[in-house]
């Protein structure tokens, strides 16, 4: 939720609880989406930040906006070197998709961190029935453009993916549920960390639309998930943050 400064100074706790987190969490790798930049605010310049004096010295920030100011996007901070990176798509607002090329130690591993196109639908004109009853016929129209739009870069996100020369991590927001064409459709050649090692419903939805599980992170058959968490403890954002743990099959007691 762009760390909360979209919605004005009122918000400077969460605003600095957001970063703190960000900041603190020990995942060697990391994938924010609404990622929230600003170049002239010493205390919301979060590539500094989140950079937490150097533990983790590799980042990709793939930005909209005036990059020398303030701009938003998506990013991907990494306590292992970035040997190569990119946009795969960018729909000049708050959603796109980037991958990042992580060396660790010999192995090499492809990150992708995603936002597909989101469902434009305000929570607050859902939270009862008569808000219900006014939004329907928009609601139906804007899910209805919403799929279109998010099958469209899933299709590019997929091309993209099956040109790989490493296995797939992909990790975001995608704004879809796990009945979906775009899920079932990533299923295909990739594995989901939630159903291999999750517990309960994995909702990561904090907002009156609770039961969503719309974030995830897909893998590659060539890895294998050790342990995945929903981390609904951390509620400053609109949604909770996810995390795994992968290897590869073998290492997991080796040391590697």
């Amino acid at each position: 939720m762009l760390f909360n400064n979209n919605w004005g100074n009122d918000n400077d706790i969460k605003i600095t609880n957001s970063i703190k987190w960000a900041q603190e969490n020990p995942s060697d790798i990391k994938c924010f989406q609404e990622f929230y930049q600003d170049f002239t605010t010493p205390s919301r310049n979060a590539l500094k930040q989140i950079s937490n004096n150097g533990a983790y010295e590799h980042a990709y920030f793939a930005a909209n906006g005036n990059e020398k100011k303030k701009s938003y996007g998506i990013a991907i901070f990494s306590k292992f070197p970035i040997i190569n990176s990119g946009k795969v798509f960018d729909n000049k607002r708050n959603n796109g998709a980037m991958f990042a090329d992580i060396k660790i130690n010999e192995d090499t591993i492809r990150v992708y961190n995603t936002h597909l196109e989101s469902m434009n639908i305000k929570a607050a004109d859902l939270d009862n029935l008569e808000g219900i009853k006014n939004q329907y016929r928009s609601t139906i129209r804007k899910l209805k453009e919403g799929i279109k739009l998010r099958t469209s870069q899933m299709l590019i996100l997929k091309k993209h993916i099956a040109g790989s020369p490493y296995p797939v991590i992909l990790a975001g927001d995608f704004n879809d549920l796990p009945y979906s064409y775009t899920y079932f459709s990533l299923r295909e050649n990739l594995e989901n960390a939630f159903e291999s090692r999750g517990r309960g419903f994995g909702f990561t939805y904090n907002k009156v639309l609770f039961f969503l599980r719309i974030d995830n992170m897909f893998f590659d058959k060539a890895l294998e998930v050790l342990q995945f968490k929903t981390l609904r403890e951390v509620d400053y954002s609109d949604h909770y943050p996810i995390s795994a743990v992968f290897a590869y099959p073998g290492q997991v007691n080796s040391g590697d």
